[in-house]
């Protein structure tokens, strides 16, 4: 997983980029349910960050359902979805932040919105 993993400087916060990327591996079935991820300090080592930003997105992760800890076991990715998010001000914030990242990485929102159409399928 850690091959999966980038960090930007991009304006957006470190933690952010890495709750985003482990949520798009797990959205793209690269992280199965039951697999697990590895340990923060692995990850902190591998992108050459501070420990505590990958706990505070592993932290996040864990708090919104998509990661659960065994002590004394590892982090894994959960084996039920999390509850749907669906009020109008989560999709709204969550746009936001998809805006915020494609902005960052010079991705025109036109496109943007194209290729999430064309993903629900109508376009």
């Amino acid at each position: 997983m850690i091959n999966g993993l980038s960090i930007q400087d991009n304006g957006i916060p470190i933690y952010v980029q890495l709750r985003e990327q482990i949520l798009a591996l797990i959205g793209r079935g690269a992280l199965k349910p039951g697999t697990q991820v590895p340990t923060m300090r692995q990850v902190a080592v591998a992108l050459k960050i501070d420990l505590n930003t990958v706990q505070r997105a592993y932290a996040e992760l864990e708090r919104e359902g998509f990661l659960t800890k065994q002590r004394g076991v590892g982090t894994f990715v959960t084996d039920t979805a999390p509850p749907p998010r669906n009020t109008k001000k989560q999709v709204q914030d969550f746009a936001a932040r998809i805006a915020a990242q494609a902005k960052g990485q010079g991705v025109p929102l036109e496109e943007l919105a194209e290729a999430l159409a064309r993903l629900a399928g109508r376009a």
